[in-house]
C-alpha cells in the first residue's frame, strides 16, 4: 500500500515539476514549487515509515518549515522587489 502511495507521490511530483517549468505566470510557478516541496515532505515521511525510521518525520518537519519560509521570502521579494529590513522606511513619514 505504501509503495503505491510512493509511486503516486512521484507521479504527482513529476506533474508539479512540469507545471513549475511551464507555468504561464510567476505565481503559478511559485505555487508549483511550494506544492513540490509539500509533496517532498510527504515522500520523506512515507520513506521513513517504509524503512522503519521514525526520525525521518523530524527531518520532514524541518524541511516543511524551510519550504514555508522560502515561499514567503520569494513572494515578499516579488511583491516589494526587496527583502528589506523592516516595515517602516524613513521616507514613509
Amino acid at each position: 500500500m505504501f509503495i503505491v502511495a510512493t509511486l503516486a507521490l512521484l507521479i504527482t511530483m513529476l506533474l508539479t515539476l512540469v507545471r513549475a517549468l511551464l507555468g504561464p505566470t510567476i505565481f503559478d510557478r511559485i505555487l508549483a514549487v511550494n506544492s513540490f516541496g509539500t509533496k517532498t515532505v510527504l515522500l520523506i515521511a512515507v520513506y521513513g515509515f517504509l524503512m522503519g525510521r521514525p526520525d525521518f518525520v523530524d527531518i520532514a518537519l524541518v524541511y516543511s518549515l524551510i519550504n514555508y519560509i522560502g515561499t514567503i521570502a520569494v513572494l515578499k521579494f516579488f511583491e516589494y522587489d526587496d527583502l528589506g529590513s523592516g516595515a517602516y522606511q524613513e521616507d514613509d513619514y
